[in-house]
């Protein structure tokens, strides 16, 4: 938003210093004059009182008349200082105000407050509140609570929901929602036919116990939280070998519908929940411990030597906070690093109180390198194995040392048969000195025997090669036997406290660390205290640790919070329909959009609450109700017979509400990247559905667009051409694809994969030429494509109508119609006959139709059928 001026009720209304002139000085000026101690040119304007009195050059303002010493600065340009200035909109509103006698709302206070009435009153900021479900006049559609409220305000505008959509649509919609994959030909078979009046919230129930329902979930959180795979930062981008387990914690934990207020405890505190020490942990105390892997997701460049360490330590600590605050918030505390948030409540002190929180275990003068922060997984039994074997191989290398040495000694002995006894011993004595103590004499004498100066392995294996590899051969399999038994390395990529080492919180004067100011106590947004609560304790005495982040995620999670819990419903409800009822997910402040319907935010995010916290039932009540249901049909079309009252309803609903934010019909929605990778590979039938385990790698290739593959460039960087076979692995699903902050997977980055910048609260989901461009030339498109056309031919045979009748049920869940069917034979003739028109012995009879089908499968990986979610 780049201007603030108020639509039209400022010209309607009186024009108001809380209102309207405000927020303008608030946003551009403040900052200077009035917040965090600062008052250039002793210039206060944060009240009108203030600026009548003046500053070193005399009264900024004189009410009534329309010149002004604030109005000459702001009208020329002088100020605010730097590139961004007031707009034209906004300098002529400041104007008519003090034309008009520079009014206030209300009598300004004798003392300053923090905040006023109005940023304490914001509708985010107040306690959420159940509403009573709204009376509605087409009850026959209320199918859940959801159904009335936005029924409710339909009816307001004189408009009611679409019909609902067909079964086809419906379970289409549904599995890309839930498991993010298209669904069978036997499953829509199966649901079509199933005459129970349940079958639906059957289908629901089905897909949400799917394993693959928390790979899909899992995605969405994984972009607020920033999730990556490397430390970004620099160009180095080191990577993150255990991150991995981090996004397997959030799909067991959601396949198990655990509650999310633990979720959240756990993601902010689990090395608090954990017991001390983490020795021997269970899986479910290791999980709390990965679950810290949420504050080690964003960029951290302290790895790296080749950067400013002190600068590299507090960025890391700022983008931890970006992300705290937009995912479980909603706010962008992030704006207040330097001075006072320039829109919303939030404070520079606020600032620090929220850092002071995660400082204990990201304390920038008792910095810890990521390497150093891992903790190791093993049990006190495993680390004994692992000790044996270690031992093991550490002897056996010695005994093969050992025997290498004696046949070595064996061998040059026979060679210095002949010489005399005393330089037998001299060449003894000679190489068995360390290089850099050997004398002169020693040297020349060893130049002039050779065979007496060469290395073990080197002169055994140009004098005794049959010796030496029998020797090699006879303790390979014992080297090899013990590493196998020495269990893997495991360690949780997490935050963890130093017990008894909690350094001050300091505010840091402009957000530079080299200006610390005073100490700050831990604690919640000053705004959202008004109501009592949001202390946070400096240190719990029943913990080794601080239990700051214990005590601030229990705060969070007590059901009274006005944000987290509206924040949540909010962004599960944006995945489902395509826009949230706030539809700037991450920021629920000034400048973020308002509820397009407040009242049924409020009952969501109690009825979450009260629910237990559970998404699973999140979801089946969204999902069952009749909005959630309904067809997304958007234009008039062509008429069919009674359709005409229906049809001119649509065209009134467009009128009213082109941007469908009443939702009086489903939002068409666009695959999202992860998603459109995955529905591809569901329908060659390459798909693997492996769970959990480590990235799989990301590379460029010798273009230069990264692919999935094992990096093998050498230490320049430059291609070497050689492959390494990942098998199954490169057909996994996107969620376990290798997120690399300077190597976005090609086919991800074109369709607005998300960016871990440091995370993303919302993709934007673009229509743009390189897309097409990818999906008609891109290599794994392809191959998918004769993937495809080989399942289909295994399936239908040589027929061709049967062929195009397959293609159309496995790629978009539709019988093709008579007409579909005939244009798609006549399209594989057609390219039949194009590939014969190629005489190589590769395009054999068999391998044209095949091509020619390919060709087909590959249209309809780019149609909008396949492209879009009715």
């Amino acid at each position: 938003m780049n201007d603030l001026v108020a639509p039209a009720s400022a010209a309607e209304a009186p024009i108001t210093f809380e209102s309207h002139v405000r927020p303008i000085l608030k946003a551009q000026c403040f900052h200077c004059h009035g917040e965090d101690g600062e008052k250039k040119g002793g210039l206060d304007l944060r009240l009108v009182r203030f600026m009548a009195t003046g500053g070193e050059s005399g009264p900024a303002v004189e009410p009534g008349k329309a010149q002004s010493l604030l109005l000459d600065r702001i009208t020329s340009d002088e100020m605010p200082p730097g590139e961004k200035k007031l707009s034209a909109a906004e300098k002529s509103l400041i104007e008519r105000w003090i034309a008009a006698g520079a009014k206030t709302a209300k009598p300004e206070p004798q003392q300053l407050s923090e905040f006023t009435d109005d940023e304490v009153g914001f509708w985010s900021f107040q306690p959420v509140r159940r509403p009573p479900l709204p009376q509605v006049t087409a009850h026959d559609r209320v199918r859940t609570p959801i159904d009335a409220f936005i029924l409710a305000k339909l009816e307001a505008k004189q408009l009611t929901l679409s019909p609902e959509a067909d079964r086809r649509t419906l379970i289409r919609r549904a599995y890309f929602d839930l498991v993010g994959l298209p669904p069978t030909p036997e499953a829509v078979d199966r649901f079509i036919h199933d005459p129970a009046p349940d079958a639906y919230e059957r289908l629901i129930d089905e897909l949400l116990e799917s394993p693959r329902y928390g790979e899909r979930w899992a995605r969405h959180w994984l972009d607020v939280a920033g999730y990556a795979d490397s430390d970004g930062y620099s160009d180095k981008d080191l990577e993150r070998k255990y991150a991995y387990k981090y996004r397997d914690y959030l799909i067991r934990a959601l396949n198990a519908d655990r509650p999310w207020n633990e979720l959240i405890q756990e993601q902010l505190a689990g090395d608090e929940l954990a017991p001390a020490g983490f020795k021997n942990l269970s899986p479910t105390d290791a999980d709390k411990l990965i679950a810290t892997g949420f504050l080690r997701m964003g960029p951290d460049g302290t790895g790296d030597t080749a950067v400013d360490p002190n600068v590299a330590r507090n960025d890391c600590v700022a983008e931890t906070i970006k992300i705290v605050s937009t995912s479980l918030l909603g706010l962008t505390v992030g704006c207040a690093q330097c001075h006072t948030h320039r829109y919303d409540p939030i404070t520079h002190v606020d600032y620090h109180r929220l850092r002071a929180v995660f400082e204990p275990a990201l304390d920038w003068k008792l910095w810890r390198v990521p390497q150093a922060r891992l903790v190791s997984l093993w049990s006190d039994e495993q680390k004994a194995l692992a000790a044996a074997c270690d031992a093991e191989v550490k002897r056996l290398t010695q005994e093969r040392t050992d025997a290498y040495e004696q046949l070595a000694h064996e061998v040059r002995e026979r060679g210095m048969e002949g010489l005399e006894e005393s330089l037998k011993q001299q060449l003894r004595e000679a190489f068995k000195t360390p290089v850099a103590k050997r004398s002169a004499e020693q040297k020349a004498l060893l130049v002039k025997y050779p065979k007496a100066n060469i290395p073990v392995a080197t002169f055994l294996e140009r004098n005794a090669k049959a010796e030496y590899t029998a020797i090699t051969d006879r303790f390979a399999p014992l080297i090899e036997a013990a590493q196998k038994r020495r269990p893997a390395e495991d360690f949780a990529h997490c935050l963890t406290e130093i017990p008894g080492r909690v350094s001050p919180t300091f505010l840091f004067h402009r957000g530079d660390f080299n200006q610390p100011k005073q100490a700050v106590e831990p604690g919640e947004l000053a705004v959202l205290c008004s109501t009592g609560g949001g202390k946070i304790a400096a240190d719990d005495a029943q913990l080794p640790t601080s239990g700051r982040r214990l005590a601030y995620a229990r705060h969070l999670t007590d059901g009274r919070h006005p944000l987290v819990g509206r924040v949540f419903v909010n962004r599960v409800w944006l995945h489902h329909f395509g826009r949230g009822i706030v539809n700037t997910p991450g920021d629920f402040g000034t400048l973020g959009e308002r509820p397009t319907h407040p009242e049924l935010l409020d009952w969501l995010a109690d009825e979450f609450v009260a629910s237990g916290w559970k998404l699973k039932q999140l979801h089946r009540l969204i999902m069952t109700s009749s909005v959630y249901r309904q067809e997304s049909k958007a234009e008039s079309g062509k008429l069919k017979a009674g359709e005409h009252v229906q049809l001119s309803a649509l065209g009134s609903q467009l009128s009213i509400d082109s941007d469908n934010r009443l939702l009086w019909r489903m939002n068409l929605r666009r695959l999202d990247a992860e998603t459109l990778r995955d529905a591809i590979l569901a329908t060659s039938g390459k798909l693997t559905h492996k769970l959990y385990g480590p990235a799989v790698p990301v590379a460029p290739d010798e273009a230069g667009q990264v692919i999935i593959g094992v990096d093998t460039r050498d230490g320049a960087g430059r291609p070497t051409g050689k492959k390494v076979p990942l098998f199954e692995e490169e057909f996994r699903r996107s969620v376990y694809v290798q997120v690399r902050r300077t190597l976005p997977l090609a086919m991800l980055d074109a369709f607005d994969a998300a960016t871990p910048v440091p995370n993303c609260t919302a993709r934007s989901s673009s229509t743009v030429a390189p897309q097409s461009l990818l999906l008609m030339n891109n290599d794994f498109v392809v191959q998918q494509a004769d993937h495809f056309a080989a399942r289909i031919i295994a399936q239908a045979g040589k027929d061709l109508t049967e062929q195009a009748r397959w293609a159309w049920r496995l790629a978009l869940s539709l019988d093709a119609n008579s007409e579909q069917l005939a244009t798609a034979v006549a399209f594989i003739r057609a390219q039949t006959d194009d590939y014969g028109a190629i005489k190589t012995p590769s395009m054999m009879a068999n391998i044209r139709e095949q091509r020619a089908l390919s060709a087909l499968c590959q249209a309809l990986y780019c149609s909008n059928p396949f492209l879009y979610v009715d």
